[in-house]
C-alpha cells in the first residue's frame, strides 16, 4: 500500500499533501495542548512498535504478502491526531531509510494509512463501544472491526488516486487491492487486538475506554 515515486499524477499529489499536512500541524498543534504524561512515552513506544511490526510481513494468498498498518491501534490509545502523527513518522522514516514509498508520494501515502486509517478507524471503534458489551469484550469486538476496517479504507483510497491518476484502470485496481486488503485486514485485526489486550491487562489506564469517567482525558 505504500506508492512509489512516479505512480501518482500532480494533482492527487498535491491534494493527498495538502490534506495530509493540515492534518500534521493539526496533530502537532493538538498534541501540545492534549498530551499528559501517560501519553507523551505512550507516543514513542506505539510509534517504535509499529515500524517494527510493519517491517514484518505476513502471507496472504497468490504469493502476495501483507504487514500491520496499526492506525487504528494508534487512534485507539492516542486519538486520531496524535496517531497521524505517529504515522507520519513511520512513514518517513520508512521512505527515506528504507524507500518503502516514494518521497513525492508521502502526503498520499500519509493520507491513506494516517489519516484515513487513523479517522475511520476511530470512528468506527467509538461507534462500536456503545453498541457493544461494556468492558474487555466489547473493547476488543470494536478494535478488531475497526482494525480491519482501516486497513480495507486506506487500500480502497490507494486504489482510487491511483486509478485517478491513470496508472491502472479503476475497474482492476479497487477490487485487487479490497480483496487482497481484505485477508491483510484480519491480520491487523489480529495484532491490534492482541495488542490492546496486553494493555488493558498491564495497563488499562492507558486506554481511555477503560478509564473511570471522572480520569478520563482521551487525546484527541
Amino acid at each position: 500500500m505504500h506508492i512509489p515515486d512516479g505512480f501518482l499524477s500532480p494533482k492527487i499529489l498535491i491534494g493527498t499533501g495538502a490534506v495530509s499536512a493540515l492534518f500534521v500541524g493539526a496533530g502537532v498543534f493538538n498534541a501540545k495542548k492534549s498530551l499528559g504524561e501517560h501519553q507523551v512515552p505512550l507516543l514513542g513506544v506505539t510509534a517504535a512498535f509499529i515500524f517494527a511490526a510493519q517491517m514484518l510481513n505476513f502471507p496472504v494468498a497468490g504469493g502476495t504478502s501483507g504487514h500491520f498498518g496499526g492506525a487504528a491501534m494508534a487512534a485507539i490509545l492516542l486519538g486520531p491526531l496524535n496517531a497521524i502523527l505517529v504515522m507520519t513518522v513511520v512513514l518517513v522514516i520508512q521512505a527515506l531509510v528504507f524507500f518503502d514509498g516514494g518521497l513525492s508520494a508521502i502526503g498520499a501515502n500519509v493520507f491513506n494509512m494516517g489519516v484515513t486509517g487513523a479517522f475511520l478507524g476511530w470512528g468506527t471503534y467509538k461507534l462500536l463501544l456503545k453498541v457493544l458489551p461494556k468492558g474487555k469484550s466489547g473493547l476488543l469486538g470494536a478494535t478488531a472491526v475497526a482494525s480491519w476496517l482501516s486497513v480495507f479504507a486506506a487500500a480502497g483510497m490507494a486504489a482510487v488516486e491511483l486509478g485517478v491518476s491513470g496508472t491502472a484502470p479503476l475497474k482492476v485496481a479497487l477490487p485487487a487491492m479490497l480483496s487482497v486488503h481484505a485477508l491483510i485486514g484480519i491480520g491487523e485485526a489480529l495484532i491490534s487486538t492482541a495488542v490492546i489486550t496486553t494493555v488493558a491487562v498491564a495497563r488499562p489506564d492507558l486506554i481511555p475506554a477503560l478509564r473511570r469517567p471522572e480520569a478520563e482525558g482521551a487525546a484527541v
